[in-house]
């Protein structure tokens, strides 16, 4: 196998399922013997990850677009020694496809998309995707139909690679253990989200739902923009003793060992989300949405419920049913769990990256 210099670049300063990806994906890329570089801000949570798990990088502002942003990229790129850059979100996309197009025998691009947020269709974004990059990856089937419907791209030029999921990690675990180190209520029923606190990812939508079920407990794991509003709401509706939000988790694994059912509610702007597929490796059922590419991944029914977004009754109904019904939800999760462990393996992820990225660099 060929040894490939990679950096990853990502000008976010939040932290949910796209940056960790690039983390499992760089720890990934790094046991097989490739060289790894992440370029982020300084300030950002991912860049102190790379640093907490002895991941190389180099810190650089690049958080917003403009001249000091794209001579910061030209700077990393140019001492990098790379074979391929991997940018991530629209602005270090923009600055790493403008600093290659500096430099002198560059690196090709590969442009991850994670998200479904539409791709205007000016001659700037079809210049990104289909002349600056050398591959596009998105991370569902349907994120790959629409970068091609908005870009004009070739099929030939985009891959979906869904995330992997550590599953010696993100186990199935007993509940009341889990319960009891977290210091939730035993005889509770738990209904968990683990989502950076964004608005489409439709937690109020959550808090509104369980408000109408006295018997529910809701566990939001993770932090964002969308905090104080969700406390003010919390407190608004007289819920506090029933919910918990304990921010930002370096381990999530026993959080979602411990709900009886994980709801992602999402409204907007979904690929394939990791927290499903986690909750679903710990063998938990899952009440979901049927946004962006969700239902590649869930099959109503069979694999989880779908509910209507941005509806507080649809939810409340799914997990009314849920908890009435402890035969569907073993069932659900049982089926969920099965199919983590058929697709869901990191390494199906790093098989397909490492194919992109050697074809990229012109060493397939």
């Amino acid at each position: 196998m060929t040894r490939l210099r990679i950096v990853h670049t990502e000008s976010s300063c939040g932290w949910g399922g796209q940056e960790l990806r690039i983390i499992v994906e760089a720890e990934g890329m790094l046991a097989r013997g490739h060289e790894i570089c992440v370029v982020a801000p300084p300030e950002s949570r991912i860049f102190a990850e790379t640093r907490r798990r002895g991941i190389p990088a180099s810190g650089a502002p690049i958080a917003r677009k403009g001249l000091a942003g794209l001579w910061a990229m030209r700077r990393a790129l140019s001492v990098s020694g790379a074979d391929v850059v991997n940018s991530h979100s629209s602005t270090d996309s923009w600055l790493a496809a403008l600093a290659l197009g500096t430099l002198p025998r560059a690196p090709r691009l590969v442009r991850t998309r994670h998200v479904s947020t539409p791709i205007p269709g000016h001659a700037l974004n079809r210049w990104l995707y289909c002349s600056a990059a050398a591959h596009v990856v998105t991370t569902g089937e349907r994120l790959r139909e629409q970068v091609m419907r908005e870009t004009g791209l070739d099929a030939a030029r985009v891959s979906s690679v869904p995330t992997g999921v550590d599953l010696e990690r993100f186990v199935p675990g007993e509940r009341l253990a889990a319960r009891a180190r977290l210091d939730l209520p035993a005889d509770a029923f738990v209904v968990g989200i683990v989502a950076t606190l964004r608005s489409w990812k439709g937690h109020r939508y959550l808090v509104d739902a369980v408000a109408g079920m006295p018997e529910v407990t809701l566990v939001m794991v993770g932090d964002g923009p969308g905090a104080d509003n969700l406390r003010a709401q919390v407190k608004a509706l007289g819920i506090e003793s029933r919910v918990r939000m304990p921010g930002n988790q370096d381990d999530v694994v026993p959080w979602l060992q411990a709900f009886d059912v994980f709801a992602l509610p999402s409204y907007a702007n979904e690929g394939v989300p990791q927290a499903i597929m986690q909750a679903m490796a710990c063998r938990i059922p899952v009440v979901t949405t049927a946004i962006g590419s969700i239902d590649e991944i869930v099959r109503d029914g069979h694999t989880g419920l779908f509910v209507q977004p941005q509806s507080a009754d649809s939810l409340r109904s799914a997990l009314a049913r849920l908890r009435a019904e402890p035969t569907l939800r073993e069932q659900l999760a049982q089926a969920g769990y099965e199919q983590a462990r058929s697709r869901f393996g990191v390494s199906t992820m790093l098989d397909q990256m490492e194919r992109i990225f050697l074809a990229a660099a012109g060493s397939a």
